[in-house]
């Protein structure tokens, strides 16, 4: 019996050996890939090299410097109190598990292998120490996701006011304050404009209908089609251009020529982007006069675009030379008198010769 009950013990032993060792791959795999999600890239970033520190626990240096960097980033982004002082050597460790006990309190961490027991022989085993990387990890990661949507209007209002800042300086307004109220700054902004609009001749907007949350979903869709419809045609013509400029250059002539034509060429390559800077505030600032379209031939529009290489040759009234199908009146058709005895009478003679001389058969056969 007790050498059955010795093979029992041993192969119990041996059971919760592998649960252990399975237990630590997994937290070791689960520690690596949160360690490498939160930005960490220091000396304990691969699995192997995390893995022996924790072996060593608490007497570790790497270890407890990987814990600290945790704690001191936890405290950044929460209202976390305790904190955790980094070790010199093997001989800080009990101070460095009585703090980080503190913290675990202060988590209120679930995991009783952190809570319970001797408190400066908690972190000496390899699975104990994965468990609170693993821990600290998910709690680093839980307060920065909490604390970003928090973050995000303050970011958002710093630039409003920029944005607002920089229309004040356009209209004119005395320096705008950066810890003014906004509502304040748009009461004045929009007293500044109200007063401008009234001296200024302007045609009314082109938007004027107010549109629901989810019509500005839809209208912002719109928009991102339309910039990559945009796209698309701006760099195939970009393309032609540069196939076109690239034919001039196979001449014999390009070849001397070819370092002026590139310093003249590339400035001018460089300014065409396929990307477009048209946002939806421009089209709630558009005006109705910016929706008439004027053709190519405008007097006006020809004074902007006219250049030494578009030469434009006016010439006076041509005169009528006519042509015009609907002006020409149709010919009316002749008719003649039909003439006696005409096409009918040769005819009629032509058949009476045939029955004559099919008599004259008749009379030889008989």
């Amino acid at each position: 019996m007790s050498e059955s009950g010795s093979e029992e013990a041993e192969a119990e032993d041996k059971m919760e050996e592998e649960e252990d060792g399975g237990r630590v791959e997994i937290l070791l795999r689960h520690g690596a890939a949160l360690l490498q999600e939160l930005g960490y890239t220091g000396p304990l970033s691969r699995e192997e090299a995390l893995l022996c520190s924790c072996e060593a626990g608490a007497e570790c240096q790497l270890f407890t410097s990987l814990c600290v960097w945790l704690v001191s980033e936890l405290k950044s982004v929460s209202h976390l109190v305790e904190n955790v002082s980094p070790t010199e050597g093997p001989a800080d460790s009990e101070t460095f598990q009585l703090e980080m006990s503190g913290v675990m309190s202060e988590l209120h961490c679930p995991y009783t292998s952190l809570t319970t027991g001797n408190v400066t022989s908690r972190l000496l085993e390899p699975a104990n120490c994965l468990q609170l990387i693993v821990f600290l990890s998910t709690e680093l990661e839980a307060a920065r996701l909490l604390k970003k949507p928090t973050s995000e209007p303050a970011q958002h209002d710093e630039d409003v006011l920029h944005e607002l800042c920089l229309i004040g300086k356009a209209l004119g307004l005395p320096e705008i304050s950066p810890d003014a109220p906004v509502s304040e700054l748009m009461r004045e902004l929009e007293t500044k404009i109200t007063k401008l609009s009234g001296t200024v001749p302007m045609s009314p907007p082109l938007f004027k209908v107010q549109l629901q949350p989810e019509q500005w979903e839809t209208l912002q869709e719109l928009h991102h089609s339309m910039l990559k419809e945009y796209e698309c045609r701006m760099r195939m013509l970009v393309t032609r251009f540069d196939v076109t400029v690239q034919s001039f250059h196979w001449s014999e002539r390009a070849q001397v020529k070819g370092k002026p034509m590139k310093e003249v060429y590339w400035p001018l390559r460089e300014s065409l982007t396929s990307e477009s800077r048209i946002t939806i505030p421009h089209l709630l600032a558009a005006r109705e006069d910016y929706s008439r379209i004027l053709p190519t031939c405008n007097a006006t529009f020809c004074l902007k675009t006219r250049s030494a290489i578009q030469k434009v040759l006016m010439i006076g009234s041509v005169p009528d030379r006519g042509g015009r199908p609907n002006e020409i009146e149709p010919p009316m058709p002749m008719w003649e008198k039909r003439r006696e005895g005409g096409g009918g009478g040769r005819g009629h003679q032509r058949w009476g010769k045939r029955d004559e001389r099919k008599r004259k058969k008749q009379i030889i056969i008989l």
